[in-house]
């Protein structure tokens, strides 16, 4: 029987299947993450077909002309090792042609990353903490986001990923089973958090301020919003001793590391205000 391999641009509905799978390899994506993902790019998601079954996934989203990112590379564990991930990373790459490409990879996967042309910029560590052990209620600079203009909350952002997603981040604070808090000082923004719930518990990102003390603050006002006794996942440049030391200084654990690595120049998305990553599949 002849195996025929297409390669084609997911549908919205297969964006889920993704999420599904991620599921399943441990990677613990949020409740509203398939639709915040497709904002980013609806023509970023590729699916693998033998013979109609899908059996890869990959996502090539593509930020305006210069910058990409690389995610959900997953071939059902039945398929592997026959060459369908190659093809379906191959036609991830044809994707971004021209563009600066970025990935979280897993750290095992590193030198394949590197023989496509990726190098290490730093390692990103996921922590889990408990949501009743972080929770504090937080101080009077705090605001809810909801409150701001997105304009003014775009504006803060901007410095912290290589080009400007704005249809991104209005699925992101919009989601429904997500809090978001900023810090607010004589009216300048100075630090944006989200919280979001998860197939098991919650996940803390983004986390971007100036300060530990700030980053710490937010996390506590963020807990609280949430059900307690469950866990609570945070995801830090280990290169921001800052954020490394709030991340040991609440109990929290290291579970595992990815690599972040890029094909060109490392962007200047300004890691030492960086205290929680917001995404490891679409940056």
């Amino acid at each position: 029987m002849n195996q025929e391999y297409t390669i084609r641009t997911m549908t919205r509905d297969e964006v889920n299947l993704a999420i599904d799978w991620a599921a399943q390899e441990g990677w613990n994506p949020g409740l509203e993450d398939a639709h915040c993902y497709y904002q980013a790019d609806p023509q970023g998601f590729l699916i693998g077909l033998l013979n109609d079954e899908p059996v890869a996934v990959i996502s090539a989203v593509k930020y305006g002309s210069s910058f990409g990112f690389i995610g959900f590379y997953i071939v059902k564990p039945e398929y592997r090792g026959q060459g369908l991930g190659l093809k379906i990373w191959q036609a991830a790459i044809a994707r971004l042609e021209g563009c600066n490409i970025g990935l979280d990879g897993v750290v095992e996967q590193q030198e394949n990353y590197k023989k496509s042309g990726f190098a290490l910029a730093y390692a990103n560590r996921r922590y889990q903490g408990m949501s009743h052990m972080l929770a504090d209620q937080g101080s009077e600079n705090l605001v809810d986001l909801s409150s701001l203009s997105i304009e003014a909350i775009e504006q803060f952002l901007m410095p912290f990923f290589p080009v400007q997603r704005a249809e991104f981040w209005r699925a992101w604070l919009a989601q429904k089973n997500a809090s978001s808090v900023g810090v607010l000082i004589d009216g300048t923004l100075h630090g944006v958090g989200v919280i979001r719930q998860c197939r098991e518990g919650y996940k803390i990102g983004p986390l971007f301020t100036n300060e530990q003390a700030q980053a710490h603050t937010m996390i506590g006002a963020l807990c609280s919003r949430v059900a307690q006794g469950e866990p609570v996942f945070l995801d830090v440049p280990a290169c921001n001793a800052e954020a490394v030391d709030l991340a040991e200084k609440l109990n929290m654990i290291p579970v595992f590391d990815t690599a972040r690595m890029y094909t060109q120049t490392f962007p200047d998305i300004q890691i030492e205000r960086t205290f929680g990553v917001t995404s490891f599949e679409i940056g």
